[in-house]
């Protein structure tokens, strides 16, 4: 795996994020006919917040981010986004593992919606979301806190 880390994201991040996310969306939204080189970058203009929000950067460079936003007594995981490059080398698993052992420390449930589609369902997937509900253009998808998922078995 490659060297990565997590910083905090700052205001000045915001277009470096908008330009990766066009990139990494770009294939799946284009396959659902939903591709707008502008609204895919305003989309995460209107929803960042930096507090919430984590740079990801491998080998020193800016490669992605990530936000684990608090709703209540669960989390959104939202703008999980890393440079389809370093995609499938585990940093996104060692990205998520992190986040979610923060969630099941404090027994809330993570939630996140993904592309129909998308190859990153199969990441959420093997850390233990489950579908919610789905429309023609994302599947919601829950994870109940490790704790809580042994207690019920």
């Amino acid at each position: 795996m490659a060297d990565w880390e997590l910083r905090a994201a700052t205001a000045a991040d915001l277009e470096e994020f908008a330009e990766i996310r066009a990139v990494v969306m770009r294939a799946d939204l284009e396959r659902l006919g939903r591709y707008d080189e502008h609204r895919v970058r305003q989309r995460l203009r209107d929803a960042y917040q930096p507090e919430h929000t984590w740079a990801i950067e491998v080998a020193g460079a800016l490669a992605g981010c990530v936000a684990l936003r608090p709703a209540g007594d669960a989390y959104w995981l939202e703008h999980f986004l890393l440079a389809p490059e370093l995609q499938g080398r585990g940093i996104g698993s060692a990205v998520l593992s992190g986040l979610l052992e923060r969630a099941d420390r404090e027994g809330a449930l993570t939630r996140l919606n993904v592309l129909q589609g998308s190859a990153a369902r199969r990441l959420y997937e093997r850390h233990g979301f489950t579908p919610e509900s789905e429309d023609e253009v994302d599947v919601y998808m829950v994870r109940v806190p490790a704790d809580r998922a042994h207690r019920t078995r």
